[in-house]
């Protein structure tokens, strides 16, 4: 293939990738399904006030969709021979599909074959951090579902274990910069996780596997608290608070934790490696600019929700959001 005829590939992929974005629009349902809004919104008061825990999941979830394929719904989809991307060790550890399915039946009652599964893990996400006191702001919709689920293709995810360099390089294959990296991992404000998701920064930061082989990165009263629950490399059902004592809501708390050595993943403390995120981390943790703060994160949050999308005839509205419709 001859260099011009890669360049008018790339070229062409671009112009599909901008006019699949351009149809999304935050009125796409409203004269197909002009309540769409209400009847995902009813659901998530519903939930969240029984289980308020459930709103970091499922915001997780959807980062985790958009991460792997674009914004398709793909992370819902089973698979008979356990194959699907929410098969994949990343994503063992998501929770609230059933909940996201019985979101998808009220709009499916309201609006039969109208609204994709994508559309509506969209919005689910964006209420999560809304009624966790989190910003608010306006979706653009229009996504389809797609019919590819694949476990192996869950490597995109930027894992817990991340230095900022495969950070940088895993956010930008998404068209998302340095800002939308740290801004975005502010999501940790809410939220719990499994003690192996950073153990070995406890136990087996070098591989040696003993006591002292720790990260010393971590700030030492944070370590100790955090050995305190998790007692070895082997504990995989103990969950620690991601912003202890307001991991419930969406908040600044986040920033502070970070700049005094006290983020609990390995990919939050390598923010502090960067120049840029450094700073915007340190100026977040004076707490002084909140509506700065939500502001960037919706913004973040649209750009990341456009990644990849399938729109028009591409894909499909599945019925359900775990089987595709043939």
């Amino acid at each position: 293939m001859t260099s011009r005829t890669v360049l008018v590939a790339l070229l062409l992929a671009a112009v599909a990738a901008s006019c699949a974005t351009a149809q999304l629009q935050e009125k796409f349902y409203s004269e197909s399904c002009p309540n769409v809004e209400e009847v995902v919104r009813k659901e998530m008061v519903r939930a969240l006030s029984l289980a308020p825990s459930l709103a970091a999941p499922l915001l997780r979830m959807h980062f985790h969709d958009c991460f792997v394929r674009g914004c398709d719904g793909s992370v819902l989809l089973d698979s008979a021979n356990k194959t699907a991307e929410k098969d994949a060790l990343p994503n063992q550890t998501l929770r609230g599909f059933d909940f996201v399915e019985r979101v998808k039946a009220a709009v499916e009652k309201a609006c039969p074959d109208t609204v994709s599964c994508a559309d509506v893990l969209t919005l689910i996400a964006r209420d999560a951090v809304w009624l966790s006191k989190g910003p608010f702001w306006e979706v653009p919709l229009g996504r389809r579902d797609g019919s590819v689920s694949i476990s192996n293709e869950t490597n995109a995810l930027p894992p817990p274990t991340a230095n900022i360099t495969v950070l940088t390089q895993l956010f930008a294959a998404k068209n998302l910069d340095i800002k939308d990296l740290v801004v975005l991992s502010a999501a940790h404000t809410i939220g719990t996780s499994h003690c192996f998701s950073f153990s070995d920064r406890l136990y087996n930061f070098t591989g040696q596997d003993n006591a002292s082989d720790i990260d010393p990165t971590l700030e030492p009263f944070y370590m100790a608290k955090l050995k305190s629950k998790c007692a070895s490399l082997d504990d995989n059902t103990t969950l620690v608070e991601m912003d202890p004592g307001s991991f419930k809501t969406f908040d600044l708390d986040y920033f502070k934790l970070v700049s005094k050595r006290r983020g609990l993943f390995h990919s939050d403390g390598a923010l502090l490696t960067n120049g840029f995120t450094r700073a915007y981390i340190q100026r977040h943790a004076t707490g002084a600019f909140k509506d700065e703060f939500f502001a960037d994160f919706a913004v973040s949050m649209v750009k990341m929700g456009k990644t990849d999308v399938l729109t028009g005839s591409q894909g499909e509205i599945r019925k359900k959001c775990t089987v595709v419709n043939h």
